[in-house]
This record gives C-alpha cells, sequence and structure tokens, in this order.
C-alpha cells in the first residue's frame, strides 16, 4: 500500500483546507467558543468539580437528573440555534436592492439548514423529552422509569448527535440543502462535499437516543403505574406524554429508513431518490413528511399536557372535560398519520389526493380547537392566580390560535398553491413552534422548576422572559404574513424589490427582542439561585399542586417515593391534603435503586467517533470504533448482574413496604 492509499485510509477527505480559516465570521465564532469551553472547563477544574459531575451526573441513571440534563442541553443549542436565526434576520434586513448583505450565499444556506435542524431536534426535542424524564414517573408513583441504563443512553446518543452538528462549524461545513434534505439537491451531485454526510449522522445518532427513550417511556406509563392508577385516572400530562411516545415509537423508524437510504445514495451509489435506475424522489418527500407530521404532535402534544396541569392548578378547579382531553389527544395522535401530504400539495399528487388530505387536516383541527375550548372552560369563574406559568398559557392560547388559523387557511389546496414557498409559510410554522412548544417548555420549566430544586423561579425576570417572549415574538413574525402574502418567497438570502426592506427590518427588530427574552430567562436562573433561601417553599407544594408529582419532597429523593401512593380518584393527593393527610415518618425499609454506570455515555462517545468517521470516509477509524461499540455494549451486558440484581433481603424489604402501603390505603 502506497504512502497516499495509507494517508487516506486513515484521514479519509479530511485535509487543512477542510478548516474553514477564510471564512472571519466563523474564525470569530471558533475564538468565542473555545474561549467560552476554556473558561468554562477552568471553572470545574477549579471547583474539583469533575469527579462529582461523573460520579453524580454523567453516569447517573436517575430520571430526575437525566431529565435535567436534557434540559441544559436544549438550552444550550438554543443559544447556538438563536444565534443563526439571529445572523439570517440581519442578512434578511440588510440585503435587499443593491445592497449583498454579509453573508456569502453558500454560509447563508448552512446557517438556514443549522437552525431548522437545532431548533428541531436539539431544542424542541430535548426539552420535550427532558419534561416528561422528570415529570412522568412522578406523576404516575413510579420510582424510575422502567429501563434506568437505557434512559442514560438515550441522553448521550442525543448529546452524540448535537456534538456532530457543533462540529460541522469548525470542521468542513453543515448541508445547504434546507433542514428535510430534499433530494435531489442533497444528492452526491449535487453537494459532493461532507455537509449532508454530517446532517445524516447526527440525525441518526440523535434518533437513535429519542427512540430508545420513546419505548422507555412508552413502557414506563403502560406498566409501572401506582395501583389504583388507571388509564383514566393519569394527569392529563401523562396522557399527553403517551401519545406523544406512541407517535416516537412509530414515526422514528421511518426517519431512520429514509435517512439511511439517502446514505446508501450517497455512499454505494444507489438510486432509491434519484431519476435514474427505477429511483423516485417523491418517495423521499412521502417518508420523510411521513415522519415529520407525527413530529409536529410529538413536539406539542407534552405542550398541551403542560399547559393542562398549569390551567387546573392557577385557577383552583379542576380541569374540565378530563375525558374529551384525552379523547381530543387520542385523536389527535391517530389523525397526525393522516394528514403528511398537505406539505406537498403542489407537487401533482392530483386534486383527489389533495382533497382528501385537505379534509384530513381541517378535522384535526377540531380536537385541538376542543383542548382550547375545555381551558377556557376551566378558567371561566375559576380562582386565577397570574403567576408567571399562567401568563405563558394566556400567551399560548392567544397566539396558537392565530397559527392554527393560519394552518386552516394552508389545508386548503388553492390557497395552499399561492402561498406554499412564500415567508407565510414560514411564520405559521413559527407560530405554532413558538407559540406552542416553546411557549409551553418555558411554562412547564417554571411550574416544575420547584419540583426539581426546592425553590421557585425569580418571578420579576421570569415575566421579563415572557413579555419580550411575546412582543418580540410578533414583531418578528406578523411581518412575515404580510410579506408572504405579497408573494415573498422563502428559502432566500437577498430581496430585489427594496419596499420590503422595512418588513425585513421589523422582523429582526423582533428577533432582538425575542434575543432579550432568552437573556431574561437566563438572569432569572442566575438571580433564583443566589435568592433561592428566599424563594424556597417549605411546604414543597408551591403551586397547590394536585397530582402525584406533588405527594413527595421537593427536589425528590433518588427513590422518587418511599411509600407507593395508592389511587382512588384522578385528583388524589390533593384529596388526601384537603383531608388532612401526612407521610409516614417511620416503618421504612431499604429500598434497591440500579447503580449508576458509565457505558452509556461511553458508547455514545465512541458513537460519536464512529459518526465523525463516516463523515469524513475515515474508513480505518470507523472500522475501530464499530468493533470497540460492539465490545463496550457486550461487556456492559456482563454488568446486568451486578447493576440491577436486587438481593433477597432488599426483595423482602420492597415487598414490606408494599404491604404496609396496601394495609394503610396510601
Amino acid at each position: 500500500m502506497s504512502e497516499l492509499d495509507l494517508t487516506k485510509l486513515i484521514f479519509g477527505r479530511l485535509t487543512l483546507e477542510s478548516i474553514p480559516y477564510h471564512e472571519p465570521i466563523l474564525i470569530v465564532t471558533f475564538v468565542m467558543v473555545a474561549l467560552g469551553g476554556l473558561a468554562l472547563l477552568g471553572f470545574i477544574t477549579y471547583k474539583k468539580a469533575w469527579g462529582y459531575l461523573w460520579s453524580e451526573w454523567f453516569t447517573s441513571i436517575d430520571h430526575k437528573k437525566i431529565g435535567i440534563m436534557y434540559m441544559v442541553l436544549a438550552i444550550v443549542m438554543l443559544l447556538r440555534g438563536f444565534s443563526d436565526a439571529i445572523l439570517m434576520r440581519i442578512q434578511q434586513a440588510w440585503a435587499v436592492g443593491d445592497a449583498a448583505g454579509y453573508l456569502p450565499p453558500d454560509h447563508y444556506d448552512q446557517i438556514f439548514t443549522a437552525h431548522g435542524v437545532i431548533m428541531i431536534f436539539f431544542v424542541a426535542m430535548p426539552m420535550i423529552t427532558g419534561i416528561m424524564n422528570y415529570v412522568v414517573p412522578l406523576q404516575i408513583g413510579a420510582r424510575d422509569v422502567a429501563f434506568p441504563f437505557l434512559n442514560n443512553f438515550s441522553f448521550w446518543m442525543t448529546t452524540s448527535g448535537a456534538v456532530l452538528v457543533m462540529a460541522s462549524l469548525f470542521v468542513g461545513e453543515f448541508a445547504k440543502t434546507g433542514w428535510l434534505a430534499y433530494p435531489p439537491v442533497s444528492g452526491i451531485i449535487k453537494s459532493p462535499g461532507v455537509g449532508v454526510d454530517y446532517y445524516i449522522w447526527s440525525l441518526q445518532l440523535a434518533g437513535v437516543g429519542t427512540l430508545l427513550s420513546g419505548v422507555n417511556l412508552l413502557v414506563t406509563i403502560v406498566k409501572m403505574r401506582a395501583p389504583g392508577m388507571s388509564l383514566m385516572r393519569m394527569p392529563v400530562f401523562s396522557w399527553t406524554a403517551l401519545c406523544t411516545n406512541v407517535l416516537i415509537v412509530a414515526a422514528f423508524p421511518v426517519l431512520t429508513a429514509v435517512l439511511a437510504m439517502l446514505a446508501l445514495d450517497r455512499y454505494l451509489g444507489t438510486a432509491f431518490f434519484t431519476s435514474d435506475l427505477g429511483g423516485n424522489v417523491m418517495m423521499y418527500i412521502n417518508l420523510i413528511w411521513i415522519w415529520g407530521h407525527p413530529e409536529v404532535y410529538i413536539l406539542v402534544l407534552p405542550a398541551f399536557g403542560v399547559f393542562s396541569e398549569i390551567v387546573s392548578t392557577f385557577s383552583r378547579k379542576r380541569l374540565f372535560g378530563y375525558a374529551s382531553m384525552v379523547y381530543a389527544t387520542v385523536v389527535i395522535t391517530v389523525l397526525s398519520y393522516l394528514v403528511w401530504l398537505h406539505h406537498f400539495f403542489t407537487m401533482g399528487s392530483g386534486p383527489t389526493v389533495n382533497s382528501f388530505f385537505g379534509i384530513t387536516t381541517m378535522i384535526i383541527s377540531i380536537p385541538t380547537g376542543a383542548k382550547v375550548f375545555n381551558w377556557l372552560f376551566t378558567m371561566y369563574r375559576g380562582r386565577i392566580e397570574m403567576e408567571v406559568p399562567m401568563l405563558w398559557t394566556l400567551g399560548f392560547i392567544i397566539t396558537f390560535v392565530i397559527g392554527g388559523m393560519t394552518g386552516v387557511l394552508l389545508a386548503v389546496p388553492p390557497a395552499d398553491f399561492v402561498l406554499h414557498n412564500s415567508l407565510f409559510l414560514v411564520a405559521h410554522f413559527h407560530n405554532v413552534i413558538i407559540g406552542g412548544v416553546l411557549f409551553g417548555m418555558f411554562a412547564g420549566i417554571t411550574y416544575w422548576y420547584p419540583k426539581a430544586f426546592g425553590y421557585k423561579l425569580d418571578p420579576f425576570w421570569g415575566k421579563m422572559s415572557f413579555w419580550f417572549w411575546t412582543i418580540g415574538f410578533y414583531f418578528a413574525f406578523m411581518p412575515l404574513y404580510v410579506l408572504g402574502l405579497m408573494g415573498v418567497t422563502r428559502r432566500m438570502n437577498h430581496f430585489d424589490d427594496p419596499s420590503v426592506q422595512i418588513w425585513f427590518i421589523i422582523a429582526a427588530f423582533g428577533a432582538f427582542l425575542i434575543a432579550i427574552g432568552i437573556a431574561s430567562f437566563l438572569i432569572q436562573l442566575v438571580v433564583s439561585y443566589r435568592r433561592r433561601d428566599e424563594l424556597r417553599d417549605e411546604t414543597g407544594d408551591p403551586w397547590h399542586g394536585r397530582t402525584l408529582e406533588w405527594s413527595t419532597s421537593s427536589p425528590p429523593p433518588y427513590y422518587n417515593f418511599a411509600f407507593t401512593p395508592r389511587v382512588h380518584d384522578m385528583d388524589a393527593w390533593w384529596q388526601m391534603k384537603e383531608h388532612g393527610y401526612k407521610r409516614p415518618e417511620e416503618g421504612f425499609l431499604p429500598i434497591h435503586m440500579p447503580k449508576n454506570t458509565g457505558a452509556g455515555i461511553i458508547l455514545a462517545g465512541i458513537a460519536t467517533v464512529l459518526g465523525f468517521a463516516l463523515i469524513w470516509h475515515m474508513w480505518l477509524l470507523a472500522g475501530i470504533s464499530f468493533l470497540a461499540l460492539l465490545a463496550v455494549a457486550i461487556g456492559h451486558t456482563f454488568n446486568y448482574d451486578r447493576d440491577y440484581h436486587i438481593p433477597a433481603d432488599e426483595v423482602a424489604g420492597i415487598e414490606a413496604n408494599r404491604t404496609r402501603m396496601l394495609a394503610n390505603h396510601v
């Protein structure tokens, strides 16, 4: 083997030219990220916290700590994804008429794609997964999820995908295809570089984490509910989590398959999505949206559950129409599979097919609208408390209804023919995702933060964040509705007509207001930590909670419940408190919980190396990392007895606790 062949085998396509040192924006970004990273590493080292982080967090299989780590990942990636949004807004406000702006088209297309990928896969998904991870076991009376190690591994696989996306900023390039990477633009002829490969492997790794998390939470809800908690006694958030994870398990294998076929087209020269050799580009479009539209409801259903909990708590009433809320959630889950084609009405499917999908899209708005009326009727004649979570909820109802109405308009095929490739559609999508998902997640963080950390978040900075987010959203996206109705095309980095510039300037102003909202949220976290003693609620129940997550201390112990709650009605714990119930304070026996393990982070780390090697065609490294992945996975199976075997005396203790719980009807 010649020296050239050996170099190619080891380094593949990776050369010094792969580092974009000729891009001043990227160099400045790299320097800032490097300095920030070094400062963080130095701080952790100064505090001698590496051992603590490894033993208590990175290797933890406690669902609560994993849920918090998901949220931290989402917030970090929000900063990156929103930075991309600011860059695009400045470019669009600048590059009108004769002005070229400051971003070259090549770089703009990468930022455009990365923004969509990061916000959906690495902000919204970790946020909803983190909240479900933390809250669901507490709500259903379980000590942990069904498969604790799998939970840790799922988180680190999601992080692995995020690492690859971030690496593309400094080594090589990201895709320039848009966030769904349609062929033939994503094919090897149109995109011969590594950008699409970064896209494929980052989403494949993160998709494995999401799918395994979906299986885990689905089994947890189905099999680990407290005694007496039938499905129709579950809190509404747990119901939305159940439906969300059904959708994840059904939809994400489709994403895995379609990305695998795209990879085969690029790596082995197959023809799944090319016009040659019997391939079909439309098959990719159908498959990606068969995943993509359920994904929209994967994101928004947990937010609906959050708002249901908040409206009931801060109206001091039971949720109006519990059964109808459950049925509406299930109907949305089923119908979400029957509407995917409305994303490409204009691609020649014909009037019959378009009519069917237009009708199903309008039908799915009915159960969604029913939820809005249930929330409003819950508030009607309630003792409403305008705490920060309730502000997010009211902001959501108004904003989401606007997004829903524009969605119904786009469900009409003739209207969609006019608007589908315009900024009107961009405004609608952000209307739903920001007004629904992000508002829901910020509401959920504020609502359950006292449960996780034992103290409330500072209300002043919470209100600052809410108002800047809300006002900023309307400034940022209402102009896009106007521009869309004027016929302004989306996906553009330059506009010839100077009359549109004022609208883009207003939109950029809105983006800066949102930036202040994000900054206010970060300040809120810091200020709240500094004032934690002042903001602590000694009752452990700052929001008058009605569901089982409040029947344990704040923050909960690692085992959640010493005595498994026994459920007689939907608002079981609230009723117990109303009748003066007190927790048992003696008679506890040892509780077994599985041990922490580093296998999850090690496996995900090796998977990251494997993904990087596949992106750059470093076949020797790919082979070694694949074998290492198998070796660590097989080796971990021999730790099962050490990590999960429960000694006989602890089995007796568990049974004694259970017997005591049943005898006391707790």
